[in-house]
């Protein structure tokens, strides 16, 4: 199979896909890698070094797609990249189409095959592409949430971890999934108070279990969450729904009740959201805006910012999937591999994720690789 690497084109990304060592796996089992030139340079790898572990370096970004039959990318594709889409192509990336009608018509009128990170699910429920990614997110959004609550950013001027005789910054996170595991983690290691909040109480004894008395657990409920959020300095919204557009469950009302300078970090807003003042995607570039006096942060490739250990993290999960795709075609690979096929989004012009579907008031169609 002929692989694509095209370069990242989100404003900010920096990260790509493959490794040297993933093009070496690549070539010894067979196929070829084409990547696009100074695609690497964001997370630290030459041309050189991709052309010695035996890639091909192909000038632009039509070269790669022209040529590749699996493009392998980190982003969606943006809309300079629609039109070098073709069927049957498979796109491997992260797609996030819940909330992005735009791309889902591009991907459905070009018919190719895409297969999501975010949903390739484990039959425990996990997702073994997504983790990494949330894992750097939620140490990230407690780095970016301690910043951003500097005077100078605007904040209320609260160091999390306080000093002796003043007491910490409180850091309250809904979702205790991997990013709110790792949020946590990291709030705890500055020495901030927290609270953690999830609909599961099989994931909030986890969470008790593994971080003991330095954490408070509640059940995710409205009156919990307006109370938390109201005695909040730093709200982080941790809440995934698998393919699907993430709840609003911070309402602007609960906004409003927060203290002036508080801090919102929504590691949700690749899925759309989940606090509903958050009504715009920043940048890394310009990362924040204010609303009712409050901070609001919405990168949605938060793990953009640091690329050389996202590139890392990505490519150690997604490059076995990868390899097995291009070894066996997209639909042996996926009809062996029930957690794959739970990837697949958009197949031969159809939607293929339920929640996708619904998020979008699109009918679907499940595939039938028998």
């Amino acid at each position: 199979m002929i692989i694509g690497i095209p370069k990242e084109i989100k404003p900010q990304e920096n990260r790509t896909s493959i490794l040297p060592s993933g093009v070496m796996s690549f070539v010894d089992a067979g196929h070829i890698v084409l990547i696009e030139k100074n695609a690497g340079l964001g997370s630290g790898f030459t041309d050189e070094e991709y052309v010695n572990a035996g890639a091909q370096i192909l000038g632009t970004p039509k070269e790669i797609y022209d040529a590749a039959e699996m493009i392998y990318k980190v982003k969606e594709p943006l809309e300079p990249e629609y039109e070098y889409l073709r069927e049957g192509q498979i796109i491997f990336t992260f797609l996030h189409l819940a909330p992005d009608l735009e791309q889902t018509s591009a991907l459905l009128k070009s018919k190719v095959t895409g297969i999501a990170y975010e949903t390739v699910q484990l039959e425990d429920g996990s997702l073994p592409l997504l983790a990494p990614m949330s894992a750097i997110a939620g140490r990230m959004s407690v780095q970016v949430g301690a910043y951003l609550l500097q005077k100078s950013n605007n904040g209320c001027g609260i160091l999390l971890g306080g000093v002796p005789g003043v007491e910490p910054g409180h850091v309250v996170i809904i979702g205790a999934g991997s990013v709110g595991l790792n949020a946590a983690k990291m709030a705890i290691g500055l020495g901030a108070r927290v609270t953690i909040l999830d609909l599961s109480i099989e994931r909030l004894a986890y969470i008790n279990d593994i971080l003991s008395s330095r954490v408070v657990t509640l059940m995710s409920n409205s009156l919990n969450i307006s109370k938390s959020v109201a005695d909040a300095d730093l709200v982080i919204g941790a809440v995934l729904i698998p393919g699907a557009r993430a709840p609003k469950v911070v309402t602007e009302n609960m906004v409003m009740n927060m203290r002036p300078g508080a801090v919102t970090v929504d590691v949700a807003i690749d899925q759309g959201g989940s606090i509903e003042t958050i009504d715009r995607l920043t940048s890394h570039e310009d990362p924040y805006y204010l609303k009712h006096g409050i901070v609001h942060y919405s990168v949605p490739n938060m793990p953009g910012a640091v690329p050389r250990t996202s590139t890392f993290a990505l490519a150690n999960a997604t490059m076995p999937y990868a390899l097995r795709i291009a070894n066996k075609g997209a639909e042996a690979a996926m009809r062996e591999d029930p957690a794959l096929q739970k990837g697949l989004n958009v197949y031969q012009g159809n939607i293929t994720n339920k929640a996708i579907a619904e998020a979008q008031g699109l009918p679907y169609k499940l595939p039938d690789f028998s």
